[in-house]
């Protein structure tokens, strides 16, 4: 069965917002929840950035059924993976089993400035990450970790507080080359396009690794609003940066160099790639490209801070409906 979920994006609100609109996402009949985790906004309009870890604890103390979700955590640079194993292993004992840890890559704009070490190249982000998984398992798995590795160093570490149901991993991949790194690392599947080839190759090298499938993790942004020019233009000045694509998004260092990237994007752009207004088919049309990818779960972005609570109360129940009963 399809799940349908909601994005607590930390780019476009506060940190008490946010937890409040988890709750509403709950009561609203979502079955899980996304956190976004970064540093910094991509857009200056976009005006926020929380901590994801001290708003995930939040959320997992105030809602009692939804799932959770990190969407995604880099664990090699601004965070170090054995303080990434401990953020989630205290979430999942918050959250009471509904918690999943989704990692990645990271992307140039939430790394690098913070840890000014440099952005390295990707071949060198996956082993980085490859590692980062490893030690993660370990700890979660209630090990005492020593490790000394091509990135990361780890002296008897240990994870003073297990969680009764252990932490699944949810790896963002994009390619074949990421399959075949993490599909045996990895419980889960993250993808941002609704790519069957993906999918499929996910599902063959699970199965030669005697594994079972595991879920297929997307998301994709909508705008929802009464006033369709109003959610154009909303869409445009807040998330125009998304039609770059992950391989470029990931090496542009500020948020200036988004807004450069972009320049030339015009609000038609935007309406053609992202589902604005109120009318919910659309939005049912695109959810259905990754439901006939193969997506298990599917996470909805609704863009702009402003207007979170009026598509929760207004539109989210329909909406919820109409994917349910969609073929």
């Amino acid at each position: 069965m399809t799940r349908f979920g909601y994005t607590l994006m930390t780019e476009q609100s506060g940190p008490a917002e946010l937890v409040g609109y988890a709750v509403a996402a709950e009561e609203r009949g979502f079955d899980f929840a996304v956190c976004s985790d970064h540093f910094s906004p991509w857009l200056v309009s976009q005006g926020h950035a929380p901590n994801a870890w001290a708003l995930l604890g939040a959320v997992a103390h105030a809602t009692q059924d939804i799932g959770l979700y990190s969407y995604v955590t880099c664990p090699t640079m601004r965070y170090h993976p054995a303080i990434v194993a401990q953020q989630a292993a205290t979430v999942q004992i918050l959250a009471e089993g509904r918690f999943t840890l989704g990692l990645g890559s990271g992307e140039n704009l939430n790394e690098h400035i913070v840890t000014g070490a440099g952005w390295p190249n990707v071949v060198r982000r996956q082993a980085m990450l490859g590692e980062a998984i490893k030690i993660i398992r370990e700890l979660l798995m209630g090990e005492t970790v020593d490790h000394h590795g091509d990135y990361f160093q780890v002296d008897q570490a240990r994870l003073w507080d297990l969680p009764d149901i252990p932490v699944a991993l949810a790896v963002a991949m994009s390619g074949p080359k990421g399959v075949d790194r993490f599909a045996a690392a990895a419980d889960h599947l993250i993808a941002v396009q609704p790519d069957r080839d993906l999918v499929q190759s996910w599902h063959a090298a699970r199965q030669a690794a005697g594994l079972a499938g595991g879920r297929i993790i997307g998301q994709l942004p909508v705008c929802w609003d009464p006033d369709r020019d109003k959610a154009i233009q909303r869409a445009h000045r807040q998330f125009r940066w998304f039609g770059g694509g992950w391989s470029v998004n990931s090496e542009l260092p500020t948020p200036a160099a988004f807004a450069a990237a972009t320049r030339y994007v015009q609000p038609r752009d935007v309406a053609g790639a992202i589902p604005c207004g109120p009318e919910l088919d659309p939005i049912v049309d695109a959810v259905g490209a990754y439901r006939d990818a193969g997506f298990t779960d599917i996470a909805l972005i609704q863009i702009g801070g402003e207007d979170q609570e009026a598509f929760l109360k207004e539109a989210a129940e329909p909406l919820l409906a109409a994917l349910r009963d969609a073929p």
